[in-house]
């Protein structure tokens, strides 16, 4: 594949991450264990994703992905900072968010070898649908792990809120095909989607995407729908909490084979069995892993979704045991059906 031309020399780098590099100045509630870089271009996405603040007919914030500030700095001045921090930071992961945009796929081919000729450290892109051969030399150059993300749980929801009926350019086929194809390339287990929890789906129909991303070796992470001013979705509210932990506790068993889809139970929609014995469950919900950030190794993304007062829906570390009560009741384990299988 000839090289492309790239002339970025900014690019955007989020609130916490900035911190953590000592490229501005603030205090951390939990530090990031990635680093989040996000491509930057003066003007909009060419994408028009009703929730997002980076869209072609958003009037919100530039600067701005889901509840986060992301501010500009030179390439330069951010590999700098990760060469300082690499270490004594305990820095696992670089995670390259991209925008769509002609030129972004030479942005982040730039982006991915200025990294990995700098740092060792594992690197994973967040993009758009790509070609073979785009994903290939992605690959080639340096990245570990690639992220395509459908957001929403159903086509129905895809299509009005990303897709054709939002005016925007991704189709639902397009984008399980492309996943398919770079777990070809990347390999099992080495390709992420984004689920976002709230958008109108039921909790079975999450379920059951989720399912089915597990069962083509694409792991589903969770996000919690976060309205943000000046997008399409702006108004609409954030998903209950007991909603998102009981979806959250089913992506758990589900990616790690003790449950599936077809083994649990649904009522109207609503989870009312996981299809595990009760003294399974309680203890992997005793536990807390099921409620803290999923997505690639490392990534803890601290508050992207939610305010530290809180309500959390996406732990930054494993919750304590005064926080594992507050969930237990998040949960409304009393709705849900416990057998002794």
């Amino acid at each position: 594949m000839n090289d492309g031309n790239s002339d970025l020399k900014a690019i955007r780098v989020s609130v916490g991450s900035a911190v953590l590099l000592g490229l501005i100045q603030g205090k951390l509630v939990a530090k990031p264990t990635t680093i989040y870089l996000l491509t930057y271009r003066k003007g909009r996405c060419i994408a028009n994703c009703g929730f997002c603040p980076q869209a072609r007919e958003s009037e919100g914030r530039t600067d701005m992905l889901s509840r986060v500030t992301w501010p500009v700095f030179t390439l330069q001045e951010v590999i700098e900072g990760i060469k300082r921090k690499i270490d004594e930071d305990k820095i696992e992961r670089v995670c390259i968010q991209a925008l769509n945009y002609p030129s972004v796929f030479w942005d982040i081919v730039k982006i991915v070898e200025s990294v990995n000729k700098n740092v060792n450290v594992p690197i994973s892109v967040s993009c758009q649908p790509l070609s073979l051969r785009e994903m290939m030399y992605l690959r080639e150059v340096g990245a570990e792990r690639v992220s395509i993300a459908l957001d929403a749980a159903t086509e129905g929801i895809f299509r009005t809120v990303k897709g054709e009926e939002a005016n925007g350019p991704y189709t639902w086929k397009n984008h399980l095909n492309t996943l398919m194809q770079a777990t070809k390339i990347f390999g099992k287990k080495r390709v992420t989607t984004h689920l976002i929890i709230g958008l109108g789906e039921s909790e079975e129909e999450a379920v059951k995407t989720i399912q089915y991303c597990h069962d083509i070796g694409v792991y589903p992470a969770l996000f919690a729908f976060t309205p943000i001013p000046g997008t399409r979705l702006e108004k609409k509210p954030r998903p209950p909490i007991s909603v998102y932990r009981r979806v959250q506790v089913a992506q758990y068993l589900i990616t790690r084979d003790i449950t599936r889809y077809e083994r649990m139970i649904f009522e109207e929609g609503r989870i009312y069995s996981f299809g595990v014995p009760s003294e399974t469950l309680l203890r992997i919900i005793e536990n807390g892993e099921p409620f803290c950030t999923t997505g690639c190794p490392g990534c803890n993304r601290p508050y992207y979704n939610e305010r530290p007062r809180g309500p959390i829906y996406n732990y930054p570390q494993k919750p304590d045991y005064e926080e594992i009560i507050k969930i237990k009741e998040e949960i409304r384990l009393q709705e849900v059906s416990l057998p002794r299988l």
